[in-house]
């Protein structure tokens, strides 16, 4: 009895070694659709704005515009980009920035200012052209 049960655990694992490629393969592309998916999402919106731009401007006072941080927009580091980016490069590694404009649907020069920052956080290196998950 203990002989078929080492047989079978034996047959288990060596299942086992040759179905972990696949999962990982199946985690990476689940990770690249979750990424392009919400690229997808964004392309939409970029008719409102060019509506919403055509309209006559807003006029705003500064007069008590004091308690603000000075700055203009939204905070730095508060979009979605970044982890767009993020998870095309842990999706599918070794990625270069052109490749990574594409997948997003957005021009290029953004992304040469995106990765380094990216990479002084620690998320991603780059090695050669191409960018890589840490």
């Amino acid at each position: 009895m203990a002989d078929f049960v080492d047989q079978k655990k034996a047959e288990m694992e060596s299942r086992l070694k040759e179905l972990r490629p696949l999962v990982e393969e199946y985690d990476r592309l689940g990770a690249a659709v979750a990424a392009l998916s919400s690229v997808g999402a964004g392309s939409s919106r970029r008719g409102a704005t060019s509506k919403r731009a055509a309209k006559k401007p807003v006029r705003r006072s500064s007069a008590g515009a004091g308690t603000g941080s000075g700055r203009r927009g939204r905070p730095k580091g508060s979009g979605v980009r970044d982890k767009q980016a993020l998870a095309l490069v842990t999706a599918t590694p070794g990625l270069t920035i052109p490749e990574i404009a594409k997948g997003m649907e957005i021009k290029q020069n953004y992304l040469y200012r995106l990765m380094p920052s990216l990479e002084k956080k620690g998320l991603v290196r780059k090695k050669g052209r191409g960018w890589y998950p840490r």
